[in-house]
């Protein structure tokens, strides 16, 4: 598959490239980003490396789609659709501190669900979004998008720093995107960060 460039009033979300190694292995020392995500923790250029080429493969082979997120020509984050081949991927996403709180990671969502979600796409039924318990900011990124808030899958994300409970949450092609409650967040809930997949 040629990974396609999907444009929003503000970012260009774009295939990685290798000039992209230093930015994402700046990025990725983020101590939200490790906790958050799946991404190796001490976080070391190598490992930059070695995600961006790993990229083009799941492009080349359709099994993930993933995007650097551009804002005024920087990198400042990645989102992808993990799994596709199931017909349900799993959306995730991080966003540079530089950004976060600025609806930059709710605008490329939208974007990578309408495209998952095109015409030309009838496979995908289901979007399921997956976040640590706590990550405040990634659930009102999902809740934002349309996702509707699941349920908690116990320990279910394990990376380098161990195990944690997960909160889950789905959007389906025919679902409306209209925001609705999510138990998880409550009243006075405050953002950890713009960072989503488990």
């Amino acid at each position: 598959m040629e990974p396609p460039t999907l444009h929003t009033a503000r970012l260009k979300l774009s295939a990685p490239r290798k000039d992209d190694v230093a930015a994402v292995h700046a990025e990725c020392q983020d101590a939200a980003i490790q906790r958050f995500t799946t991404v190796p923790s001490p976080y070391l250029r190598s490992d930059a490396e070695t995600f961006v080429e790993l990229t083009r493969t799941w492009w080349a082979e359709g099994s993930e789609a993933t995007w650097a997120i551009r804002l005024d020509g920087l990198l400042v984050g990645m989102i992808g659709l993990a799994k596709l081949a199931s017909g349900g991927p799993e959306i995730g996403y991080w966003v540079s501190s530089r950004v976060r709180g600025r609806g930059v990671a709710s605008e490329a969502a939208r974007a990578v669900v309408e495209w998952a979600f095109a015409p030309d796409c009838p496979s995908i039924e289901r979007i399921e979004w997956r976040a640590v318990v706590g990550n405040v900011g990634s659930a009102r990124v999902a809740r934002s998008v349309g996702f509707r808030y699941e349920g908690l899958l116990r320990r279910a994300h394990v990376n380098s720093l161990g195990r944690a409970d997960v909160w889950i949450g789905g959007l389906l092609r025919d679902d409306e995107r209209t925001p609705v409650p999510w138990p998880a967040l409550g009243s006075g809930a405050r953002p950890v960060a713009d960072i989503g997949g488990a």
